[in-house]
Formats: C-alpha cells, sequence, structure tokens
C-alpha cells in the first residue's frame, strides 16, 4: 500500500517529490538528468568485450575491479546518430533496480555536466503527447535559467528483458 501511495504522489502535477540532487550529462545538443542517488561512479571510457547476439544498444561488458558491468550506449537507446568517442565520453555507472533485483549498469554519455540541486517548483510535468510517444521513463522537466534538462528514470530507461538475462548470464 505504501509503494501505491508513494508512486501517485511520485505523479504529483506540481514536481515537488522529484526536487533533489541530479547528475547532468549531454547527447548531443539536449541535456539529461539523472537522480544523483542512482550514481554509483562515473569513469572514462574504456575499452568494452562486445557480447554476441545483445541488442544493438548494449556495447558489451566491462570488468569493473573485478565486477562485470554490461555497457549501454545512451545515444542508440534514444534512437540518435552514433558519435565518436572523444577525450570527454564517460561511463556513468548506475545502480538499476528491476522488481526486487537491483544491479550496475554502466551508460555511454558525451559529456557529464554538473550535479544540479533542482526544487520542485522548478519540475514541470513530462508533456503529453498524442499517444505515439512514450514518455513513461521520463521523471519530469528540469527548468534551469532558460534551459530545459530531460530528468531520466533510469530504471525505466534500461529495465529490458535482454539486459536482465545479460547480467543473470
Amino acid at each position: 500500500m505504501a509503494q501505491t501511495a508513494a508512486k501517485a504522489s511520485r505523479a504529483a502535477p506540481d514536481g515537488r517529490e522529484l526536487s533533489g540532487k541530479y547528475l547532468t550529462f549531454t547527447l548531443g545538443a539536449e541535456e539529461f538528468g539523472l537522480q544523483i542517488l542512482k550514481v554509483r561512479e562515473i569513469i572514462g571510457y574504456m575499452e568494452i568485450t562486445a557480447v554476441p547476439r545483445a541488442p544493438h544498444d548494449v556495447r558489451g561488458v566491462i570488468n569493473l575491479r573485478g565486477q562485470v558491468v554490461p555497457i549501454v550506449d545512451m545515444r542508440a537507446r534514444f534512437g540518435m546518430a552514433p558519435a565518436e568517442v572523444t577525450d570527454q565520453t564517460c561511463i556513468i555507472v548506475v545502480e538499476v533496480k528491476a522488481g526486487k533485483q537491483s544491479f550496475h549498469t554502466g551508460i555511454i554519455v558525451d559529456h557529464v555536466c554538473e550535479v544540479l540541486d533542482i526544487e520542485g517548483k522548478d519540475i514541470e510535468p513530462t508533456p503529453q503527447f498524442d499517444g505515439s510517444i512514450d514518455t513513461s521513463f521520463i521523471l519530469g522537466m528540469g527548468k534551469i535559467d532558460s534551459a530545459v534538462k530531460i530528468l531520466l528514470d533510469i530504471d525505466k530507461v534500461l529495465h529490458t528483458q535482454e539486459l536482465e538475462q545479460l547480467v543473470e548470464g
């Protein structure tokens, strides 16, 4: 019951429950934010071991201090054109929850920007389109000065059956 109430309050139109610290990063010209409590660490881009028959957006796995971590290319996940790896390309290791299980996944981003403290009054609800666009993975839209940051629910962005099987395998 408490979990249902928490979900209902998350969808509150004023967005106050979403206030907090967000790590922002870029993919092309767009800026996104992740709740800082989901971020485990930020590492430079490193060699990724490809996994045969993995989905197109799963680049493979890395060995991070003895732990095998799957790596997802966020550009590919969002249907964006590929970009060349630069010295600013990073892997953000996040903790993802799928049901009762939680695991670490790395996401490739173009550039990590900063940690922002976004107040609830500065978070707008996700715009509703005509139903043709799935926005269920967006927590809200953070308004910072004249810019808008797309605040992501990383659990929903990353949760796929294929990724879950890769982690279990």
